[in-house]
Formats: structure tokens, C-alpha cells, sequence
């Protein structure tokens, strides 16, 4: 419960007016000075008190009971109509010859203020049921770290610590992530670009690491970046004898389990951390991925790490082979 902010008394206060007045034979008036407030204001909460019990003392809402000018719920419903065909506020209030604080008031209590919010898809998970069915791959760019920032050296201002703009012009460099759908287990290495041979050997190194765990790729999924359009990395899938499989174009989401990894990699590697240089972040990717793999709880595997996903879905591969 929220009171006023300039309110006297409170539930509790209001009891111990009442049983000053009921129980020790106090006057209103008298129990009404001592907690601050009127003999009208004493009197109130006595009666409440007296008709509705403990629930007479708690505040009501100041909200009038009827409101005549109220907007009709017809009209209502026409400006929520307009909103989804992505009217803009302004819009509606010309069209409907209303005040433009009426329609975003009422487009706001409904939940419709904003209009990406209006194009928003119910989510779509999915989850492979064998380990290696499916592998997600991408690509997350990162600035070089030229030398040690104002994290590092303490220093704020430009001028103090140096600042010259061809000093960090360092260029970019890129780490390229595979994630496998159903056991989350993830792989990931810091390289010099994005070029399809750079993809082709990256994909390469990374079904070999998942073969060292036992699991056997079948499928690869990127989105329509050049590097995964390419010939050479057509070849390599056949190559390797995985089918690969493409987003569909400007939806991210379609390839989810590899952008959610990679925003968890930014934020807990490439970010959280204090590094004086690329080399040195480079270097705590290893650790880090360990963690992630072996002892991080994943929300969607029930608190389990990718490992022990990975484990448990291999024992129920093997118990089902011999049933």
C-alpha cells in the first residue's frame, strides 16, 4: 500500500485512535489531538472502523466513483483499431477529431505507446533432441584494444591520458562462435577476419572439437553473410558431409541460440573484464569458454551446465540403444 505522502496517520496509527476511543474511553476529540488530526478526521475512521472492521482503516482510492466525460469504450476501441493498422498518435487524434494528451493517454493505459512493441512475434524456441543434429555458427566483431584504457590508467579526460585518434585506429578483430542447439556446448576463437576461408577453417576446427566429445555434426546453421554464401564454404559442407542451413533474410532470431551466446560472451568476456590489451583478452577466451561449458548453469537446460546436457543425453542415447 502507497500513502500519501503528506498523510498524518497510517493503518496502524488509526488502530490505536480507535482503541483509545473503544477500549480506554478516550474522547474523540482528545485521541484526535493526540495522533495529529482533526475531531471530523477521528470521527472518520471510528465509523469506518465500526462498519467495516480492520478493512475500514486502510486508505481507498481517490478515483471518483463515476467520471462523465469519461471516453466511450466505442471510441476507445477505434483508436486501438488505428494504432494496430500503425497510426501515429497525432495521426489518430486528426482523424478522429480529438485531443492528441487524450489518444496517447489512452493508447498508453493499453499498452500501445510505443509501436515496435505492436510488431513484437510470439517467441518461437525449438530444441534439437540429439547433440550434433544441429550447430549454430556467427561471427560478433570487436574493436582491437590498442593499448590500456581509462579503466586501466585511471585517467578520464582526453588530454591527460594522451588521446590521439590514429592510436585507436586499431581496426577490428572478429570472434567466430558455434553453438551446438541442443546441449548449448559452445566453441568460439578470436581471428584476424571474416573471409569464407577464415569460416571454412574455423567451421573445420570446430566439428573436430565436438567430435573429440563424441558428437557427430549433421547440420550447420549461419545467417547470409558473405563469408557463408560463399563456393568455398559450400564446398567445405560437402566436404564434411553436413547439410547446411541459412536464416531467413533480416531475421536474426531465426539463429537465436548463437546470438543470445554471443551476447553472454560480449557481456561476460569481451566487456566485464579489465584487459591492456587484445592478445590479453584473446587469452582468457579458453578459460572462460571452459567455464561456460563445464560449470555456468544454463536457465534453459534446468540449471544444468552444457556438459552435464551433454552427458546425460548420451547415457539416454545408450539406454535406448539397448532397450
Amino acid at each position: 500500500m502507497t500513502l500519501h505522502r503528506n498523510a498524518r496517520t497510517c493503518p496502524r496509527s488509526r488502530r490505536l485512535l480507535v482503541r483509545r476511543v473503544a477500549d480506554q474511553g478516550w474522547t474523540i476529540k482528545r485521541a484526535g489531538e493526540a495522533a495529529g488530526v482533526s475531531e471530523r478526521t477521528a470521527a472518520k475512521w471510528i465509523k469506518r472502523y465500526r462498519e467495516e472492521g480492520e478493512a475500514g482503516l486502510l486508505d481507498r482510492s481517490s478515483a471518483p466513483n463515476r467520471v462523465p466525460h469519461r471516453t466511450p469504450e466505442e471510441r476507445v476501441e477505434a483508436i486501438c483499431s488505428l494504432r494496430r493498422a500503425r497510426f501515429t498518435g497525432p495521426e489518430i487524434s486528426e482523424l478522429l477529431g480529438m485531443p492528441e494528451s487524450t489518444v496517447s493517454l489512452i493508447l498508453k493505459r493499453r499498452g500501445m505507446g510505443r509501436l515496435p512493441r505492436l510488431d513484437a512475434e510470439p517467441p518461437n524456441r525449438y530444441e534439437r533432441k540429439r547433440a550434433g543434429e544441429l550447430i549454430h555458427v556467427d561471427v560478433k566483431k570487436l574493436g582491437r584494444i590498442a593499448r590500456p584504457g581509462h579503466r586501466v590508467s585511471g585517467s578520464r579526460g582526453r588530454a591527460a591520458a594522451g588521446y590521439h585518434r590514429k592510436a585507436y585506429s586499431q581496426g577490428w578483430e572478429y570472434v567466430h562462435v558455434c553453438v551446438d542447439d541442443a546441449t548449448r556446448l559452445a566453441h568460439a576463437e578470436v581471428l584476424a577476419d571474416e573471409r569464407p576461408e577464415t569460416a571454412v577453417a574455423f567451421l573445420q576446427r570446430a566439428i573436430k572439437w565436438f567430435s573429440s566429445l563424441g558428437v557427430g555434426v549433421e547440420r550447420v546453421m549461419s545467417d547470409n553473410g558473405n563469408p557463408y554464401r560463399s563456393k568455398l564454404h559450400a564446398a567445405a559442407c560437402r566436404e564434411l558431409g553436413i547439410k547446411h542451413l541459412r536464416t531467413e533474410p533480416y531475421r536474426p532470431r531465426t539463429n537465436g541460440k548463437a546470438e543470445r551466446f554471443i551476447q553472454t560472451l560480449t557481456r561476460r568476456w569481451a566487456h566485464e573484464a579489465v584487459y591492456g590489451s587484445s592478445s590479453e583478452r584473446a587469452r582468457a577466451l579458453p578459460g572462460w569458454l571452459d567455464e561456460y561449458n563445464r560449470r555456468r548453469e544454463h536457465r534453459s537446460l534446468g540449471r544444468m551446465p552444457p556438459m552435464q546436457r551433454l552427458l546425460e543425453l548420451q547415457t539416454n542415447n545408450v539406454v535406448e540403444a539397448h532397450s
